[in-house]
């Protein structure tokens, strides 16, 4: 108290009460921080119809890129299964095959509503070095992304953001590795592409946690929670994405024709997204851990775009 009477007679008279009603004002004028929205999946569906239906996915049919020219992108590759390691919980799989031909290749793709961009993305994934059915050694592509379309050759708007895992190597190298992509544009045809990437070199078969965090000016990459890279610029998502999952074949380096089908599966245990909030890979493990222990088995608080884009899978 003493010291309070000690600044009142030092500053001006109604000074200090001036001050005080300003920050009792500003205070109290201050907007409360809104809640996080939140988008979670653990693909505990009854059956593949309900994880449309209810969960608002989509599984591909439509031709084109990426992959292999001619091959199609096979609906029945999305499976959901009980969890062999954790009773009583899903899993999603996403099951492609080739026999070298593009009519004996099979590629799959899952992807939901375009309506995220700033955030934290995460996803637990398991990456397959070898198939489970066939010789080993076609340069299958196993993904974790997010995505808007590319409405044009160098289309400034395109955003992107991809884990890719390359268990076989390919695009002229025989060297396994995970990519970490930021995107700035592209053109498909002649191949041109402007974007950055982390390459990390080695076997990554089995479960991991993938974590992309998305601000105004950087994007940050997270693997089992370590710090891989940080990308800026351009290569920072300018428009709404909608988070994907696909497995395909790149087009060069496929095992000559013929013989049994080569067979390859990835898995996803859960997927989550919170908007406009940069969270640690901790912490949004323990926000999953949080929601399976209240029983959430799937979450989506994060609004449609304003004005609402279109959802498509072929992109």
């Amino acid at each position: 108290m003493q010291a309070w009477h000690d600044m009142a007679a030092v500053w001006p008279r109604g000074w200090l009460l001036t001050a005080l009603l300003a920050l009792a004002a500003a205070a109290q004028a201050a907007p409360e921080r809104a809640p996080a929205r939140w988008f979670f999946d653990d693909f505990g569906y009854a059956s593949v119809e309900a994880l449309e239906q209810q969960g608002g996915w989509q599984r591909r049919s439509a031709a084109g890129h990426p992959g292999v020219p001619g091959a199609r992108w096979a609906p029945e590759g999305v499976s959901l299964l009980n969890d062999p390691d954790r009773p009583g919980r899903g899993l999603l799989r996403l099951r492609a095959q080739t026999d070298g031909t593009p009519a004996g290749t099979q590629q799959v793709q899952l992807c939901h509503q375009r309506k995220l961009l700033r955030g934290t993305y995460a996803a637990r994934v398991r990456f397959s070095d070898e198939p489970v059915g066939g010789v080993d050694g076609d340069p299958v592509v196993q993904t974790f992304y997010a995505v808007a379309p590319l409405r044009h050759d160098f289309d400034p708007e395109f955003s992107e953001l991809d884990w890719e895992y390359l268990p076989n190597g390919g695009w002229g190298s025989e060297k396994t590795r995970l990519y970490g992509i930021s995107w700035h544009t592209v053109r498909l045809d002649p191949w041109l592409a402007f974007n950055q990437s982390h390459e990390e070199f080695g076997s990554m078969g089995g479960w991991h946690v993938l974590v992309t965090q998305v601000e105004t000016a950087r994007v940050r990459w997270w693997l089992d929670g370590r710090l891989l890279a940080e990308h800026g610029g351009r290569n920072v998502p300018a428009v709404p994405m909608a988070i994907s999952f696909n497995q395909w074949f790149s087009p060069a380096g496929l095992l000559p024709a013929g013989g049994a089908p080569r067979v390859y599966e990835q898995d996803v245990d859960w997927v989550a997204h919170v908007q406009d909030r940069i969270l640690s890979p901790q912490q949004m493990l323990d926000q999953v851990n949080r929601f399976r222990r209240q029983g959430v088995a799937r979450l989506d608080q994060v609004p449609p775009a304003d004005p609402p884009l279109q959802s498509r899978c072929d992109f």
